[in-house]
């Protein structure tokens, strides 16, 4: 429908119900979060938790602005985010490409597949340790880390995607005497973006925790080794603060790549 064509009054109660909608849901969230935050608060106040074991939102907040003034947070927040955003796009750009080699050679694809199923199952945190040997204790070590958690199943879901293109589009292709590479680019790519984007949102999560695994084996610095130390030292309010601005990290890079998609999708249509 084009932009200009005025909306009739159904149309318009349509919308509005929807805004309506939406709002109820995101103010029921914030009401939510917030009930659990006085809840939190109280309980520890009154000595119903023990504020030392559980710590309280005002602990939080007292080390969250102490932490800022003397950089620490800043420091950590910072190498955790770079070493997540660069583990993500290794994992991208080394998705499609693995993906992509195991479409244009089947039979290869066919031998390799077990062992990426039997790696993608594999528990991660078991090969940290087996990194850090290898690659010593460095940053280095923390992004392969990050690419361990997600590669596999990104390489093993971009692959199935690119198998289950239409097979009519494809035997279209095929009968006006197109090779396999005009297959490629013109029916299989396009058609598997919207898939690319649902597993880039799987991924960033993965790499966060990958790299949070390694950090807390093999670092000096990040929002997992801070998580690892407050835990040994009984800091527990720190350790509290690096888990919630974690889930933070996590929420707004994944609204990124939604928007990202919702951008794609809109000049697509």
């Amino acid at each position: 429908m084009d932009a200009r064509t005025p909306l009739s009054g159904g149309q318009q109660r349509y919308l509005i119900t929807l805004r309506r909608e939406l709002r109820v849901v995101r103010l029921s969230r914030a009401g939510l979060f917030l009930f659990f935050l006085l809840l939190w608060e109280s309980t520890a106040q009154k000595g119903i938790l023990d504020s030392f074991i559980f710590s309280s939102p005002s602990l939080i907040l007292s080390a969250f602005l102490r932490m800022i003034k003397d950089g620490s947070l800043l420091t950590h927040t910072g190498v955790t985010l770079f070493e997540t955003l660069l583990s993500f796009a290794l994992v991208t750009v080394l998705g499609i490409g693995i993906a992509l080699f195991l479409w244009c050679f089947p039979r290869l694809a066919s031998v390799l597949e077990p062992y990426l199923v039997i790696l993608n199952s594999l528990p991660k945190s078991a090969l940290a340790p087996l990194l850090i040997v290898w690659l010593g204790s460095n940053m280095r070590t923390i992004v392969v880390a990050g690419i361990s958690v997600a590669i596999f199943g990104a390489v093993l879901n971009l692959y199935t995607g690119f198998e289950e293109t239409d097979p009519d589009k494809l035997k279209l292709i095929k009968t006006l005497k197109g090779t396999r590479k005009d297959a490629l680019f013109q029916v299989v790519l396009p058609a598997s973006v919207p898939l690319s984007f649902s597993i880039m949102k799987v991924n960033i999560g993965l790499c966060l925790i990958g790299v949070v695994i390694g950090e807390m084996i093999g670092s000096k610095e990040g929002l997992g080794y801070l998580i690892i130390y407050s835990s040994q030292v009984f800091q527990l309010t720190p350790m509290i603060l690096a888990i919630f601005i974690l889930c933070v990290i996590a929420v707004l890079l994944y609204s990124l790549i939604t928007i990202a998609e919702k951008q794609y999708l809109k000049k697509r249509a």
